[in-house]
Parts: C-alpha cells; sequence; structure tokens
C-alpha cells in the first residue's frame, strides 16, 4: 500500500511537532503546508477510507477534536470560524484526513468555501514559513493539552 498517511504515522515520533502537534487517541493533527496560517490537517492514525468505518468512540473524539481546533485556531489567528473539509481522493492520500481551515475576515471571492484550496495548491516559495508552522503548532498543541 502506497499511503503516505499511513507512512507519517509510522515515523510519528520522530516528525516536528508541525506534523504532530496532537496526537492521541485515533488522530494526529498537523499543521499543513499551504499560503494561510493555520491550516490544519486531521489525520486518522489507523488506514481507513470512510468515515463510515470509524467506531462509535473515534467519532465522538473527531467531533471534540475539531470544536477544540476550530476554538484554538479562532484564538490563535482570529479567524471568524473554520472549514473542515475531507476529500481524501489524490492517489496515496485515500486515508481519511479532515482539512481544518481558518476563514478569514479578509477573505474575498477568490477565498471562500472550496476556492479556499487555492492557498493549498500555491507555489511553495509562498507558503507560510516552516519556523512560522511550527510556531502555530506549538500554539493549538498547548491549548489542546491544557
Amino acid at each position: 500500500m502506497d499511503c503516505v498517511s499511513c507512512r507519517q504515522n509510522s515515523l510519528e515520533a520522530t516528525l516536528p511537532l508541525r506534523e504532530r502537534l496532537w496526537c492521541e487517541g485515533a488522530w494526529r493533527v498537523t499543521h499543513g503546508w499551504s499560503t494561510l496560517p493555520g491550516w490544519l490537517c486531521v489525520i486518522a492514525r489507523r488506514h481507513i477510507t470512510s468515515l463510515a468505518e470509524l467506531t462509535d468512540d473515534e467519532a465522538a473524539d473527531l467531533g471534540r477534536l475539531l470544536r477544540r481546533l476550530s476554538a484554538a485556531l479562532e484564538a490563535e489567528v482570529g479567524c471568524e470560524r473554520t472549514y473542515a473539509m475531507l476529500f481524501a481522493e489524490l492517489p496515496g492520500h485515500r486515508h481519511v484526513h479532515l482539512h481544518v481551515v481558518p476563514r478569514m475576515p479578509w477573505f474575498g471571492e477568490d477565498d471562500v468555501g472550496p476556492k479556499v484550496f487555492r492557498h493549498l495548491a500555491a507555489p511553495e516559495a509562498e507558503w507560510v514559513p516552516v519556523e512560522e508552522r511550527e510556531r502555530l503548532a506549538a500554539a493549538p498543541a498547548a491549548r489542546l493539552a491544557g
């Protein structure tokens, strides 16, 4: 199986903070690469391809985690709310992972709804720098642990 998420999950203990800001129960949270500070991914720690495969406990934990991450992002990056999206369609990425994306007050028509993915599709040179992603990962991690 060529699953990027499973490969990363197997290296969890050695990943930088931005790739493991939360690792508990069924879920690992990362600060993703994009031009948008606070773009998080919630990744299943076991290989599943559909939310229907979650246990009741995993589903309940996911709901609580999404609420807590949304509150942390509102406090840290000043977003109005968050988008939570699950597609898992690309080859190598057919593994349940949700994008938790801050919906910023400055968003224009080119940023809202699914158009927000333009921030993920931008060239690497435009991404939030690694140091800033590490810093931004520490804030939600501290809020989740507290």
